[in-house]
């Protein structure tokens, strides 16, 4: 298969707009995430969503993205609360709460997983493809809804950038501008379950948190500006997203979700390597030029002192 009949595809358009959509908006809200060192949280509310998806098909019976975002957004908030309260009223610190959170959420979906599996509907709901994602089964329903979304959390972070800005960085002056940190707080984390819940039909519920950080985390060796890093975190989950697509359609069964959290591996080792002052190599060449330095002044040094004795 050649590229332009691979682009003319009607159902490779679909997938490809939904992974890049995907990508864009999960590398947005990720970067507020990792730089509020919450990268575990996205995990965390990841496998929580599972619970909620089987509980929204158990109830409904139908495979709709719109009830399966209703259902694991409520398990991921319930979730986010049941990790606070842990912290706050108890010595478990946060990521023992996360571990704690992720493991019995995950466990209760796999519960509930193998019984409707098991039940009249189970072959024909399909849920099992939540655990690794599978975006070819996306249809033109699913790529509207993910892209109306995944639109409303861009605009979402750039309405708020100042105040996730000044959360991320100093809460303590924001709270002593007045600023509401706990209802912010939670509005960011409602933010990521949404990010996540959009995600987990195309990536998984396993994979989803990759997604979400490694895109942050691979922007961040770019640039020391946080809207330059926000803006680079979105470019890399796009490009992420078309690369796993492109090259699943290449080849026959290879799934979109994993490549595309592969292909964004793939740019996190780029960046480490050759970003412009944080990477490897920018960092062996200023300690090689340090050193020449150095020896250069030892050696200027020792010349004067020998003159001085002549």
């Amino acid at each position: 298969m050649n590229w332009l009949e691979i682009f003319q595809d009607p159902n490779t358009q679909w997938i490809l707009l939904g992974s890049m959509l995907l990508g864009l908006s999960s590398g947005v809200i990720g970067s507020f995430a990792y730089l509020r060192k919450q990268s575990l949280m996205g995990d965390a509310l990841a496998h929580a969503a599972l619970p909620g998806v089987c509980i929204a098909f158990m109830i409904t019976g139908t495979k709709s993205i719109l009830y399966f975002l209703i259902g694991a957004a409520a398990a991921g908030v319930l979730a986010t609360f049941l990790i606070g309260y842990i912290t706050r009223n108890s010595r478990i610190k946060q990521d023992s709460a996360l571990g704690i959170i992720l493991t019995v959420f995950f466990g209760f979906g796999i519960v509930l997983l193998t019984q409707i599996q098991h039940g009249d509907s189970g072959n024909q709901s399909g849920l099992d493809k939540f655990l690794f994602g599978q975006a070819a089964s996306m249809v033109q329903s699913d790529v509207y809804t993910m892209a109306i979304i995944s639109v409303i959390l861009v605009a979402l972070s750039f309405l708020f950038f100042k105040e996730f800005k000044l959360l991320s960085f100093d809460p303590g002056f924001a709270k002593g501008i007045g600023l509401p940190i706990m209802l912010l707080d939670q509005f960011i984390m409602l933010l990521i379950v949404t990010a996540v819940v959009v995600g987990i039909q195309a990536v998984g519920v396993v994979l989803m948190a990759a997604l979400l950080i490694t895109p942050a985390v691979a922007a961040r060796y770019w640039t020391e500006k946080l809207h330059i890093m926000v803006m680079l975190a979105g470019l890399f989950g796009a490009l992420s997203g078309f690369a796993g697509t492109v090259i699943s359609t290449m080849a026959n069964n290879l799934p979109t979700g994993p490549l595309a959290v592969l292909s964004a591996t793939a740019i996190f080792v780029f960046s480490v390597i050759f970003a412009p002052k944080r990477g490897v190599i920018a960092k062996s060449m200023m300690q090689l030029t340090a050193k020449r330095d150095y020896e250069k002044q030892y050696a200027s040094q020792k010349m004067k002192e020998g003159s001085l004795y002549e």
